[in-house]
């Protein structure tokens, strides 16, 4: 992703060389769409977008305030064309013709709250997009942001299965923080450049249910048992840790963005057939009891190619898995449960 946005002003044949060996003229035609693009997630998110090079149409929706974003990050001079659309009556002009749909839109944690206290609220306005989804671009990717991921996902599944759209390949719920943050973490305290380091985070995406596998991150470093610990717990409560330093003002929002035009550039990747494309995604799953599960995933033109199994656990990785459980069962199942109300 960084690569990509660090060619923006290239000319456009180096724009193809350094974009993994694409010609400027034989990249695919992509339109991106952001469902609350005025949010604090949704501004920053709509900026890396635009500074993505693999990105030919930018739709930015939000319910207010969409045309002032739209306005400002079209003058950006990159390849995309900038369109904003405000309201519901805009939803399905803003959908048609999706490749991915990214959505950051809902309200975000404030001191004290957990993900699940956002479920009533977010609940129903990931309920209401997923129904627009399946009428007006039922084949696009759909990158889910908005929180409680655990229950979000399965919520968007169950719209998409009534409407007769559904395609597990296509659903992910953005685990890409997590990730990000126990590279970043791991980094510090193994003393490596954090650009060299790869941590798997499996599981879900809130509190224990976010479990880094530090045993299986490169480069190997001899970490204690009581560090491993220690930056599992700062992985799981990273977002508690932002809440509480922005003192009320705010969530994790310009990470977020961050870890979420990440994982939309390997879904692009992956859309235009860049080989080899693995991420970390919350998605439908077989590779343990639950029918969802963050793991590694491969990426290519149809979405998820393979969901890769969690490969040998430490023995804390292994109680730590049996710890979150029954917590993610519980969670997955309370979306379905309102999708079907």
């Amino acid at each position: 992703m960084l690569r990509s946005m660090l060619v923006r002003s290239a000319s456009p044949v180096k724009q193809g060389l350094l974009l993994r060996g694409y010609a400027s003229e034989s990249i695919p035609n992509r339109k991106v769409v952001i469902l609350g693009a005025a949010g604090g997630i949704g501004q920053p998110l709509s900026l890396l977008m635009k500074l993505n090079p693999l990105v030919s149409s930018l739709s930015l929706f939000d319910l207010a305030n969409t045309p002032g974003v739209a306005a400002d990050v079209a003058h950006i001079n990159t390849r995309s064309q900038v369109s904003g659309f405000m309201g519901d009556d805009n939803l399905g002009k803003a959908l048609e013709g999706a490749d991915l749909v990214i959505i950051p839109a809902g309200v975000p944690r404030k001191p004290g709250m957990t993900r699940d206290d956002l479920f009533n609220i977010n609940a129903g306005i990931v309920k209401n997009l997923s129904i627009a989804i399946a009428k007006y671009c039922p084949h696009a990717l759909v990158n889910m942001i908005s929180n409680p991921v655990n229950s979000t996902v399965p919520i968007a599944a169950e719209v998409f299965k009534k409407a007769g759209t559904y395609d597990e390949k296509k659903l992910f719920g953005v685990t890409t923080l997590d990730v990000v943050r126990a590279k970043t973490f791991y980094a510090g305290k193994a003393n490596v450049p954090v650009a060299e380091v790869n941590v798997p985070v499996v599981g879900g995406h809130a509190g224990i249910t976010i479990l880094p596998l530090f045993s299986q991150a490169s480069p190997q470093a001899n970490l204690s048992d009581d560090l491993i610990k220690a930056l599992t717990k700062r992985t799981q409560d990273g977002g508690t840790e932002v809440v509480e330093a922005k003192a009320g003002k705010g969530s994790a929002t310009l990470s977020m963005a961050y870890a979420g035009a990440l994982f939309a550039d390997a879904c692009l990747r992956g859309l235009n057939g860049v080989p080899d494309v693995v991420e970390c995604s919350f998605v439908q799953s077989t590779i343990t009891d639950l029918p969802f599960f963050a793991s590694k995933v491969r990426l290519g033109k149809n979405g998820v190619e393979e969901v890769l199994d969690l490969g040998t656990l430490s023995d804390f990785e292994k109680e730590g898995l049996e710890a979150f459980k029954a917590e993610l069962k519980s969670s997955i199942e309370k979306g379905v449960k309102f999708a079907n109300q």
